[in-house]
């Protein structure tokens, strides 16, 4: 466990941005570890672990789903889950409202945007989604609340090409802010960066950094 790593992330941090540590493949006891020095939102990124390690871990742990997520996983985490990062198609945002409409449950959820070279990573443009914003089917979402957007930068070591994905998310924010999130306080996470650029995220305006890598990298 690289605790100093993590204390130094943590000091660092500005106060608007908040760590996710992303606990993906390690151990309740690994986990503990970070948990015990007062961190409480870990990321998972596979439906069925997280439902695990939620059995077993403490219950104020705020547990972010940040992978991508199938259809049929929804109902494994629907209950706890305290934000899903990653709603990369229509499909998948309206099975999450029908699954927490089914235990009465409104569910906080990052809208997943296309920022990279790679075609590997998932992601809407953003013309389709003001193009559904305005739609009678998002009107009808009364179980899901959309509290920002989410995007993964392509694995570089162009510090300016990382640096011009992650402006993109941060005006497609803007877009969707002014235009369709206006009132709506809630409206207001960026989540971006991981453990090879979340410096740059944070420059670039991420309120959510991603981070497992730089955390539990000597386990």
């Amino acid at each position: 466990m690289n605790l100093n790593n993590y204390q130094r992330i943590i000091n660092n941090l500005p106060k608007n941005v908040r760590l996710v540590t992303v606990s993906k493949h390690q151990s309740p006891d690994n986990i503990l570890q970070v948990y015990e020095t007062g961190q409480r939102i870990f990321g998972e990124n596979r439906a069925l672990e997280l439902q695990e390690k939620y059995n077993f871990l403490p219950k104020d742990i705020q547990w972010h789903f940040i992978g991508h997520l199938q259809t049929n996983k929804i109902k494994n985490i629907i209950a706890f889950v305290s934000l899903i990062h990653s709603i990369d198609s229509f499909k998948l945002l309206n099975e999450v409202n029908k699954e927490a409409q089914k235990i009465n449950r409104v569910v906080d959820v990052l809208l997943e945007f296309h920022i990279a070279d790679e075609m590997s990573k998932q992601g809407f443009i953003i013309d389709e989604i003001t193009e559904y914003l305005n739609s009678t089917n998002y009107k009808e979402l009364n179980n899901i609340n959309i509290v920002g957007v989410m995007g993964m930068a392509t694995f570089s070591d162009d510090e300016n090409k990382i640096r011009n994905e992650f402006k993109l998310l941060k005006s497609y924010f803007d877009i969707l802010k002014e235009n369709f999130f206006f009132n709506n306080d809630s409206f207001k996470e960026i989540s971006m960066g991981m453990s090879n650029d979340y410096q740059i995220a944070i420059e670039e305006g991420a309120t959510l950094i991603r981070i497992g890598t730089a955390i539990f990298a000597d386990i």
